[in-house]
């Protein structure tokens, strides 16, 4: 299935390309005053002038690139970026480092980043990632004078936390805003305008078409097959995404679960619930709402077994159906938590899907697709072992 995708992707960035040659053979025939409609938004055109007046120099001509970033500010950097630290963004370092095939850029990245890395295939790949320093961030307040001492060409942090942007333009630091909920916790989206932001910023790595048109293959692939299932036939699932032996929080209506749900074309039973981000529940809820399915995070450090045998606290989770039919299953962990939006984001949905829905998906080899992903989109060749173990996390990957 997958060698059928990417040769489509494959063909249809042939045929753009033909047409944007063509259209630029075109172009040159035409009058010089009109300029292409795809121009980057990050390449100034030059001024119009007259016999007095000096042309504006063009952004080729400098060391400087301007874009816009998710927050909508206009940033300028520096075109030679080589120390980066990631602020509270905390997916954001693996998908740089799959993005460069390498995190050797990396100088700083949050603690939660860091868990995630030291226990997942990060940080086997990118053994250089481990270097990074952690102790310039305390949740989403930056110690400035630290950062400073990392002498970053940039800082990315998070499009949703207020009060870095003000830190970082006192210092005369440059930072760019990712958000991670801009496009409601669509996980692809969301994937795909980050890639778009990088591709834009590091041109030389632009990976932008190619990840857009392999997430919108796999998305609608998904959707063509279970798109016929009928609501009785639909599982019904439980997103456990913190759990401790006091507290339980899922994903209500505004938040990663509920995407991941429709996508795979089942119900998320929290749906109920309209708080954005998690929200707390206890366990009366949840045999109420009686899950056929549930998934369990990477933020906690829970495993199936913990649900089966009630290890955690006081909660008895036996009388649920998903926990009486051994329906309980880890998330996957490639290289940072896949509940969010990711690098791993496309393979995690098939996985979810061919999870939830066996018969619909039985013709998909996770590890193989997710061997040709990471070859064919980033040039990452995976050992099956190295697939394999996205799928088997482990619970100090816990992000708390």
């Amino acid at each position: 299935m997958k060698t059928n995708i990417i040769t489509k992707i494959k063909k249809g960035l042939a045929g753009a390309l033909c047409v944007a040659l063509c259209l630029s053979a075109a172009a040159c025939g035409a009058s010089d005053s009109s300029q292409s409609a795809a121009t980057s938004d990050t390449t100034s055109s030059l001024a119009a002038t007259d016999e007095n007046s000096e042309p504006t120099q063009s952004s080729e001509d400098t060391d400087t690139i301007t874009i816009t970033d998710h927050a909508g500010n206009t940033v300028t950097l520096p075109k030679k970026i080589e120390r980066i630290v990631v602020a509270d963004i905390y997916p954001l370092p693996s998908v740089l480092s799959v993005f460069f095939d390498s995190a050797d850029k990396l100088v700083g990245i949050a603690q939660p980043s860091m868990t995630a890395a030291q226990n997942s295939l990060l940080s086997e790949l990118y053994p250089e990632i481990l270097n990074a320093e952690t102790g310039f961030i305390d949740g989403t307040t930056i110690n400035i004078e630290e950062v400073i001492k990392l002498e970053p060409d940039v800082v990315f942090y998070s499009a949703e936390t207020e009060g870095i942007k003000e830190e970082l333009d006192k210092a005369n630091i440059p930072g760019v805003a990712v958000s991670a909920a801009k496009w409601q916790y669509n996980a692809i989206e969301t994937l795909d305008n980050w890639i778009a932001l990088l591709s834009e910023i590091f041109p030389e790595n632009d990976k932008a078409e190619i990840t857009k048109q392999y997430s919108a293959e796999i998305y609608d692939m998904v959707q063509q097959r279970v798109k016929d299932l009928p609501d009785s036939e639909k599982e019904r699932v439980f997103f456990l995404f913190q759990y401790s032996e006091s507290s339980i929080t899922t994903s209500g209506k505004l938040f990663f679960g509920q995407w991941w749900a429709d996508a795979i074309g089942a119900v998320n039973v929290g749906e109920e619930m309209e708080t954005a981000y998690s929200t707390a529940v206890d366990l009366e809820q949840v045999y109420a709402w009686d899950p056929s399915m549930i998934f369990i995070t990477n933020f906690n450090s829970a495993q199936p077994d913990d649900l089966y045998k009630n290890t955690v606290g006081a909660f008895d989770w036996s009388g649920i159906s998903a926990v009486k039919n051994k329906q309980v299953y880890k998330m996957p962990l490639g290289m940072y938590r896949s509940y969010t939006a990711g690098i791993d984001t496309p393979i995690t949905l098939m996985w979810l899907a061919k999870t939830a829905y066996p018969e619909l998906f039985e013709d998909i080899d996770i590890t193989q697709e997710t061997k040709d992903y990471y070859k064919e989109l980033f040039g990452i060749d995976l050992t099956d072992t190295q697939a394999e173990k996205i799928f088997a996390p482990v619970s100090q990957a816990s992000a708390f």
